[in-house]
């Protein structure tokens, strides 16, 4: 049992690599991300396909990453952020409160109720806002599928936009990874160590802390202790791959299926988000002087680990992204789904005294 488990595992990560390939080949932006991503998708949806990757190899990939994105902080990237952390808040605040006024707009056309549009909608984590509408009693399966709709669409539309608009550079995978070693000691590679274990042991005190602890870490390594030295190429790449596989098996064709008609509705939704959030992220460089692709990617409703690989690919800066993304992604996790939960239910009971 334990060979045929292996073997479906690299079988896994090979198709996914494919896909990585295939991206890479056409020029497409996050390739390793979104073409594994992609690949996978179709896999799973086809009869008798067996998509498997272990929890720790996943893991794995993205305390990689959390530990690659510290190595962009220096202390001159907390001083840069501080001054922008109050209009950041504001424009997020103002583009969080677009998206559940337009959710809770289009209930009057589609029998959709309101709980299950709202956070089938609003740009946080899957997993937090699913969890959170069942506690609310919605429809939960719509609120997962219209939030799959949503994912897939910023994921594939942003990092599209920016590299070819906003960047006069090609998307190349060097561009992310190859730098100078600047230790020449390789026994500074046993310091990722620190990071790594700080991941794994808590991984639970934040929402995507298996990312943002060893990116925390790393980032502290770096500016007070020592000049960590690059990650190699390979394993980056490697990383990708299995972040890609992660989000790509939970997701199949059918199941984007069962919201028929509607996900087109929530997809409409999502593209106007981005290009507000492109509108917001727009002024947002005007006022504070940041280069336009980091403002954008800044702004993005997207996931954390997208951004900011594709901050690094368009000459955007990749540190601010970050504390950026993890400041909207702390206050939406944190704060809405609280926010909105009080909100329903003091509507609820609104509605059940007058009756």
């Amino acid at each position: 049992m334990f060979p045929l488990r292996l073997v479906q595992v690299f079988k896994t990560v090979l198709i996914g690599f494919i896909g990585g390939i295939l991206f890479y080949i056409v020029n497409l932006p996050l390739p390793w991300v979104l073409g594994a991503m992609t690949i996978i998708i179709l896999w799973n949806s086809l009869p008798k396909s067996t998509v498997l990757l272990p929890a720790p190899l996943k893991n794995s990939g993205l305390l990689i990453i959390g530990s690659y994105f510290g190595l962009y902080f220096t202390k001159d990237t907390f001083l840069t952020v501080g001054p922008y952390v109050i209009p950041y808040i504001i424009v997020t605040v103002v583009l969080v409160f677009i998206g559940i006024f337009n959710s809770l707009l289009v209930t009057r056309w589609i029998p959709v109720d309101r709980i299950t549009s709202v956070f089938g909608s609003i740009p946080g984590g899957l997993t937090e806002m699913v969890i959170a509408s069942e506690s609310l009693k919605a429809q939960s399966s719509l609120v997962a599928i219209f939030q799959t709709v949503r994912l897939l669409t910023v994921l594939f539309v942003v990092p599209l936009i920016v590299v070819h608009f906003f960047s006069g550079e090609t998307f190349q995978i060097e561009e992310i990874v190859n730098q100078e070693p600047v230790q020449n000691h390789y026994v500074y590679y046993f310091t990722y160590i620190i990071p790594i274990s700080a991941g794994i042991l808590l991984r639970n005190l934040l929402p995507a802390g298996i990312v943002i602890i060893p990116l925390i870490f790393t980032a502290i390594l770096n500016i007070s202790i020592i000049t960590l030295p690059p990650l190699p190429t390979i394993l980056l790449i490697f990383a990708q791959v299995l972040i890609g596989i992660g989000i790509g098996k939970n997701i199949s064709i059918s199941q984007i299926k069962q919201g028929g008609k509607y996900c087109f509705v929530y997809f409409l939704l999502a593209i106007m988000l981005i290009l507000l959030s492109f509108l917001f992220g727009t002024v947002f460089a005007a006022v504070t002087g940041l280069n336009l692709p980091t403002a954008l990617l800044s702004v993005a409703p997207g996931g954390l680990i997208e951004m900011v690989l594709t901050a690094t690919a368009v000459g955007g800066d990749p540190g601010i992204v970050s504390s950026l993304q993890l400041v909207r992604v702390l206050l939406i996790i944190i704060l809405v789904p609280t926010i909105l939960k009080w909100y329903f239910l003091k509507k609820s009971k609104k509605t059940g005294s007058s009756s």
